[in-house]
């Protein structure tokens, strides 16, 4: 498998959007790291994102997670949820991301296959499999189009998970593959 740039960007960030733990701090400036070289505005999304969190208790921080995206959640983290709700669309959607995903061996575990941190951990596997027809409709047509949809109830919201989605949408909308595998 070839990783780049972009497969641990992908990578740290769906450890950033899965359920917190003790490391989110670690995790979090491991990806500024990487971020600062190849998007700048990203990593000030990020940094915010950072300053929102790294006072709080890591139960606070939980907490804030599960209010923005598990329990009665502010932001649904699943891309087919927020592109066709609980639909028939939404089941053919997630049959095909599972069908995709057994193509190359990896599973969802226990999670649904349109889970955010779990498309952007497909997506990191591997460079040559995101030139796949596939991942690029999946990104182009699924994943920033979804991510537009989970950024909307953030609008003027002070919820430091607003920051690193958008961070997440600048990475994925902003930054070509060629300038990120030479980082």
């Amino acid at each position: 498998m070839n990783k780049d740039s972009i497969s641990l960007l992908y990578t740290l960030f769906a450890d950033l959007l899965s359920y917190p733990g003790g490391d989110l701090l670690t995790k979090t400036e491991a990806c500024l790291d990487e971020l600062r070289s190849v998007h700048n505005e990203a990593a000030e999304e990020l940094e915010a994102f950072l300053g929102g969190v790294q006072n709080l208790t890591v139960e606070k921080i939980e907490e804030l997670y599960t209010i923005t995206f598990d329990m009665q959640p502010v932001c649904y983290p699943y891309a087919g949820y927020q592109l066709f709700g609980e639909s028939y669309k939404r089941g053919v959607f997630m049959a095909r991301l599972n069908e995709a995903y057994r193509a190359v061996g990896y599973s969802a575990g226990e999670e649904l296959p349109d889970h955010l941190p779990v498309i952007l951990r497909f997506l990191g596997l591997d460079s040559a499999l995101r030139q796949d027809e596939f991942c690029q409709t999946l990104l182009a047509e699924g994943l920033i189009p979804a991510l537009e949809k989970m950024l909307q109830p953030f609008a003027e919201s002070p919820n430091p998970y607003a920051r690193l989605l958008k961070a997440l949408q600048l990475v994925l909308t902003h930054t070509p593959e060629k300038e990120m595998s030479h980082a």
